[in-house]
């Protein structure tokens, strides 16, 4: 891997914090406090921290998925406004992926189906979602389960489907909260040797975990804790 400093800037937040409000509207929890970061082109990130720690909403920050109570974020050098509904949607759409501990599968979509569910809201014609899909169900040793239900899966056939999903809408970025949380120590080895082959061809993954071993199996390891990066080597 290239040194940090060579590689293309995609990801940066710069003095980002963000604060829920109690019911009675004052302020309540600080979970990320003045946090900057930057992510580059082809990184394979961890972020650690205990729960509560602002881990899970920093990943939802660098996926747009919440808005900051002040701060920045650029995107390949364009700044992201997280109040425009419509420019957040697209944003996620084009850019970002997203990889679930639970899976976030459809119950009553085939395997198919829900690989097919990013494809489909790109408008992408019937025949070529066909030949995207089976594609990555095949890359992931899945397309005999093409359909099968989520519900006749193992954990790691349903994370596989999941991780199919995230590559059939051809983002370049993954982001993956807990992935290997529900599964055995033999699935989630498995898990991260996806991830690992998927960086190697170029995607930019970030990685939400509690485990060392999880953690130690990426480029990078960023610790956060109280809403605040502590290490990030």
């Amino acid at each position: 891997m290239a040194e940090r400093e060579d590689m293309q800037i995609l990801i940066e937040l710069k003095n980002v914090s963000k604060e829920y409000k109690m019911d009675s509207g004052e302020t309540g929890t600080k979970a990320l406090n003045d946090v900057s970061l930057v992510i580059h082109k082809g990184e394979f990130v961890a972020i650690m921290g205990t729960s509560g720690s602002g881990k899970s909403t920093l990943l939802n920050m660098i996926g747009a998925m919440d808005d900051m109570t002040s701060g920045e974020y650029y995107f390949n050098g364009k700044i992201i406004d997280n109040k425009n509904n419509r420019e957040i949607y697209l944003f996620r759409k084009e850019h970002i992926s997203f990889v679930f501990q639970n899976f976030a599968l459809m119950d009553h979509y085939t395997v198919f189906e829900n690989a097919e569910l990013p494809l489909r809201a790109k408008n992408i014609s019937k025949k070529q979602r066909k030949k995207i899909v089976m594609e990555q169900l095949k890359k992931l040793g899945i397309e005999e389960l093409a359909e099968k239900m989520p519900r006749q899966l193992s954990g790691g056939q349903q994370q596989r489907c999941a991780i199919a999903r995230a590559l059939a809408s051809g983002n370049d970025v993954i982001l993956a909260d807990e992935p290997t949380g529900a599964l055995d120590s033999q699935n989630s080895k498995e898990i991260m040797e996806i991830f690992k082959e998927l960086n190697k061809e170029g995607k930019t993954i970030i990685i939400v975990t509690h485990d060392e071993n999880v953690a130690r199996e990426t480029q990078r390891i960023i610790k956060i804790e109280d809403g605040k990066i502590l290490i990030d080597r």
